[in-house]
């Protein structure tokens, strides 16, 4: 980068909001996933005039630009592949407005989705969707991946929330898309399309949510299984029962070794477990949603069936779901989360699928996840710095991918596209629906220059 380029970003953001240190650099090289390239130099932005600012130059200059908040992301969409530079927006971390009355908040991208939690809680009030990296996580890099968790069986994911954003454009122009009103069709949906675009299309910088009142009760069950066709019933019946938990979660044969060889948990070695939490208003609406479950648990042949009766039993219960993916993470040096999703009456041929290809490419592969809307997580376990297991690896994420397309899914139900995915886009997406994407692209941005490498969408 010359002097000059240099010098006009910082005119823009200053010289605290800029650097080419080479270990911050390094740091801005990758995220959470196994995708890296090192940046140019990176950039702090604290207000969306800046960011129009640096956009502009940026395209004048034709410099990459990859929006950034707390890289989480599992699928390399805050990578710099092109390198050029990173726009870090975590120091747009305030929450603007909260408005009971209305049932909304009103945040910057840099804000972490726990906080704005901990915001809402006095006030009786929650977000949602709930992802994992939630005591991290920006809710720019959740609108972005349009992030989902654990009650998205019941709650849906950001999508679902998102009342309106403000975004810088990548020409520089800023557009506010939306309402603060609970329903518009005005025009074309601008929001929509942005949620999920994983900054391909322009820099979020402002986002209006949508909020709920918090449930005041749960209850908590878990059921093991010892077939997966009984597992896969149990799930389909719950979700067509009347009752929609707020959470339905599922850990496989491989996890619960995995989880028993490193904790002293104790789990029964089954082919799977679900653990399912219903939540209402009252004792009484949450107590008749469990008894159904528990109902359907008993008539799809279960080895126990068990209900939380006590804060500690239901911590007890959720601690062998919660360590399972930084259990899995210690057994190999390297891993591969992936998310792919089905239709709920696929979910146990894609457990068993699983098992098949981990088999024949003599590869460990252990699933768990969303049950409750067929979002489940094979964890690959590998060695990167093994060639022979780096091809299985890669030869196992294909025949994953494939299975899940071909049992009517899709490639990614929450973490992205990004790098990971991007070459099997075509995959799920026609010819026709590919060639859409592109012109959305080049319509935004037709120097390519926001997020370039990502969704395959430079053809």
């Amino acid at each position: 980068m010359d002097e000059k380029l240099e010098q006009a970003i910082v005119d823009i953001v200053g010289k605290d909001n800029f650097t080419r240190n080479i270990i911050d650099l390094v740091s801005y090289s990758c995220d959470a996933s196994e995708h890296s390239h090192r940046p140019l130099c990176a950039v702090f932005a604290e207000t969306a005039e800046q960011i129009a600012d640096i956009m502009k130059l940026a395209n004048l200059e034709k410099i990459p630009v990859t929006p950034r908040g707390a890289g989480t992301g599992l699928s390399g969409m805050a990578v710099p592949i092109r390198s050029g530079m990173v726009l870090d927006l975590s120091r747009m971390n305030r929450i603007l407005k909260i408005s009971i009355e209305d049932r909304l908040a009103v945040v910057q991208p840099g804000v972490i989705y726990a906080t704005l939690e901990k915001a809402l809680a006095p006030k009786g009030f929650f977000f949602p969707p709930d992802p994992a990296s939630g005591k991290v996580s920006t809710l720019g890099g959740n609108v972005a991946t349009n992030a989902g968790g654990l009650k998205g069986a019941k709650y849906g994911t950001t999508r679902d929330y998102v009342l309106g954003l403000q975004v810088v454009l990548p020409d520089g122009r800023i557009m506010r898309t939306g309402s603060k009103a609970m329903k518009s069709v005005s025009g074309y949906d601008l929001t929509r399309l942005f949620v999920g675009s994983e900054g391909t299309l322009g820099v979020v910088t402002e986002i209006t949510f949508k909020i709920n009142p918090r449930p005041t009760a749960t209850s908590t069950a878990l059921a093991t299984f010892d077939n997966l066709e009984d597992t896969g019933n149990a799930i389909n019946q719950i979700m067509h029962s009347g009752v929609i938990p707020s959470a339905l979660e599922i850990l496989g044969r491989e996890t619960i070794a995995a989880i028993n060889q490193n904790t002293d948990l104790n789990l029964p070695e089954v082919e799977a477990m679900l653990l399912v939490e219903a939540d209402g208003y009252t004792r009484g609406e949450t107590e008749f949603q469990i008894q159904k479950v528990l109902g359907i648990f008993e008539a799809n042949h279960p080895r126990e069936v068990k209900q939380a009766k006590t804060e500690a039993e239901v911590k007890n219960l959720w601690a062998a779901r919660k360590s399972a993916y930084p259990v899995l993470s210690r057994i190999k040096p390297s891993t591969v989360l992936e998310d792919v999703t089905v239709p709920m009456t696929h979910i146990a041929e894609l457990l068993k699928g699983v098992q098949d290809i981990s088999k024949r490419h003599d590869i460990p592969i252990a699933t768990f996840g969303h049950a409750g809307d067929g979002n489940l997580h094979p964890q690959i376990l590998y060695d990167e710095y093994d060639p022979v297991q780096v091809e299985k690896k890669e030869k196992a994420i294909r025949d994953l991918f494939e299975l899940a397309i071909g049992l009517d899914g899709t490639l990614t139900g929450e973490h992205g596209i990004g790098l990971s995915k991007a070459p099997f886009m075509t995959l799920e997406h026609d010819p026709v629906a590919m060639d859409m994407m592109r012109t959305l692209k080049k319509t935004f941005d037709p120097n390519n220059i926001l997020n370039p490498g990502k969704m395959a969408l430079e053809g």
